[in-house]
């Protein structure tokens, strides 16, 4: 079996791992996961963060969001034709479902903000590796988004979230990947290399 046909295999596995975690740890993976975050040494002062809505066992940033410096706007990912674009999001604003049933900011894709506007974007992982290889669900769309990124270091930073327990051995880069500047989990700050 080859590597590429492991994977569908491997994402079922570690997603499963992420929905068996009790409440407890979750909650406390989220707070935890906040003070990691907050205290990434690039953490922007100013501008737009992205973030995501936490499906299918995804560790939550919803304590992220809520402690987020008054400088920083908190977005959330929209659909644009086969990219992410990112709206501001608070508590309480309008959300619809987008065709893969995760609620995004109800406004028009067209007028949300570009990949490069962003200060810093916080990612959802499948698994992850030691040496900062990030796995997602498989669809691009980070890879798509943030293809810029693998041809210079310019904004914004890319931070990959996951529990612990996603941590898998290591994982086979492929030339279209692009990789985090941090992967932040409850119990670790993995900095592979810096920019």
């Amino acid at each position: 079996m080859s590597d590429s046909d492991a994977l569908p295999e491997l994402r079922r596995e570690l997603r499963q791992r992420r929905r068996a975690l009790p409440a407890a740890q979750r909650i406390a993976g989220a707070e935890a996961l906040a003070t990691r975050l907050l205290a990434l040494p690039f953490l922007p002062t100013r501008g737009y963060v992205a973030g995501y809505w936490a499906t299918d066992g995804e560790i939550g940033l919803h304590v992220f969001q809520l402690r987020l410096p008054p400088g920083l706007v908190y977005c959330l990912p929209v659909l644009h034709g086969e990219e992410l674009r990112f709206a501001p999001w608070r508590a309480g604003d309008p959300l619809v479902t987008n065709r893969f049933g995760i609620p995004e900011p109800d406004v028009s894709p067209s007028s949300a903000l570009e990949p490069t506007e962003m200060a810093m974007v916080v990612m959802p992982l499948v698994g992850f590796d030691d040496a900062g290889q990030r796995l997602g669900m498989g669809g691009g769309w980070y890879d798509r988004s943030f293809a810029f990124r693998r041809m210079s270091a310019a904004p914004p930073w890319l931070v990959g979230a996951a529990f612990q327990a996603q941590r898998c051995e290591a994982l086979v880069a492929r030339d279209w990947d692009v990789v985090p500047d941090a992967i932040c989990t409850e119990a670790h700050t993995l900095t592979p290399g810096s920019r």
